[in-house]
């Protein structure tokens, strides 16, 4: 599609074919999709945007017509609120009483996990995005879960190829949840040169980073060569406020991931800073990638956020599947079809791959440059890690 094409529809694309009512029976002229996310809760920013790229996506990859086949896409909207136990009643409701088709979402990993054996019982895809932990396609994996979000295997790997050197001493900083146990467990195989010397967890909703930061700088500070704090973080909470206790006069460093651009302001402080992310605006060349910029900034005139893009990938996978099904919605035929797809996202080419239905697919290592220009610290690409360089365990003893 022009991109001229897709900015005329843009501003529909957001409200169009959203759904909240009662359950009724299903047209056979629908497509019914469930997006169960955390509309409200910690991870709200990352749900919303989660919403906003998918209904972009479908828009985008229907040509504007939100159909497939002829069939119309209905999305139906649950805010699962962060909790696992809600989620999972409500994934329960959208697949018997909304006859939903299929679904996406989570947005936390805590209430995938309460989710998956709910798309087991009613037979039904749950298309993880962007819930991360890697137990989601691994040991709690069934065959009716499709992931586009990056697992903790991805992230991990990636963020391995920036800071896992000889000479290199690092402590790890996470969440005390599946999200944060998860990443660190998949960093720690990851690395192969770095010492790892302390591995500190707190509450989620942690605020005072004060204790767990000392205790990572009492473990750090004597150690010879470099110095790196590793931190996986997600939601509330700034953890890179322990930069406050001076780190540099122990010749300690920090690295992490990509993030919202919001939390990003805070790499502002750390020019050259290294680390891996998931997506950032600027970074892929691509046709999809220059049309969700392009509406993006018509609809909202900022840049499309670190899981928008999320969304827009999922949608993509969903459409092209149904595409290849003639809009088929029989749940055998949309696996057998999804199983080693490849489909076009706003990073590239993404696979899912055949063994857990993890979608394959680039990571982007950067290096922190400070713009006057940008509210937030801009990550300049090093080098793209492309799907085959990365070697992503199947961890759900298939």
């Amino acid at each position: 599609m022009h991109r001229r094409t897709l900015i005329a529809l843009a501003s529909a694309a957001v409200t169009a074919a959203t759904l909240s009512a009662p359950a009724f029976a299903q047209s056979s002229g629908e497509i019914r999709i469930a997006h169960v996310y955390s509309k409200t809760g910690p991870l709200e920013a990352y749900g919303k945007q989660t919403q906003t790229g998918l209904m972009m996506g479908l828009n985008y990859a229907t040509g504007g017509s939100m159909t497939v086949n002829g069939k119309k896409l209905v999305v139906i909207e649950k805010d699962d609120q962060g909790k696992p136990d809600l989620g999972k009643s409500l994934l329960a409701t959208a697949y018997s009483d909304d006859k939903a088709d299929i679904a996406v979402g989570p947005t936390a990993s805590g209430v995938a996990l309460a989710m998956l054996p709910v798309a087991e019982e009613y037979k039904k895809i749950l298309l993880v995005e962007p819930a991360v932990a890697d137990s989601i396609t691994g040991d709690k994996w069934n065959k009716y879960i499709f992931r586009t979000g990056r697992n903790s295997s991805q992230d991990a790997i990636s963020n391995a190829v920036a800071v896992d050197k000889e000479g290199v001493t690092i402590a790890t900083l996470a969440q005390d949840n599946a999200f944060g146990r998860d990443g660190v467990k998949a960093f720690k195989d990851s690395v192969k040169k770095a010492k790892l010397t302390h591995e500190e967890y707190l509450p989620a909703a942690t605020t005072d980073f004060t204790a767990g930061a000392q205790r990572i700088i009492d473990k750090l500070k004597d150690q010879p060569g470099r110095k790196i704090i590793w931190i996986v973080w997600a939601g509330a909470g700034n953890p890179f406020k322990i930069a406050d206790m001076d780190l540099k006069r122990y010749g300690i460093e920090i690295s992490t991931g990509g993030n919202i651009l919001p939390a990003m302001a805070a790499y502002k402080n750390f020019p050259g800073m290294e680390g891996a992310t998931y997506y950032y605006f600027g970074i892929p060349k691509n046709p999809v990638n220059e049309a969700l910029v392009a509406a993006h900034y018509k609809e909202f005139k900022t840049p499309p956020d670190f899981f928008t893009a999320g969304g827009f990938s999922s949608a993509m996978a969903l459409v092209t599947a149904l595409k290849a099904t003639g809009g088929d919605t029989n749940t055998n035929k949309l696996i057998k079809t999804m199983e080693g797809m490849s489909f076009d996202t706003p990073k590239g080419k993404m696979t899912f791959r055949k063994e857990d239905h993890q979608a394959m697919q680039s990571m982007y290592h950067f290096k922190i440059k400070v713009d006057p220009a940008f509210a937030w610290g801009v990550p300049e690409l090093v080098r793209e890690i492309k799907p085959e360089e990365m070697n992503v365990p199947i961890r759900n003893n298939r």
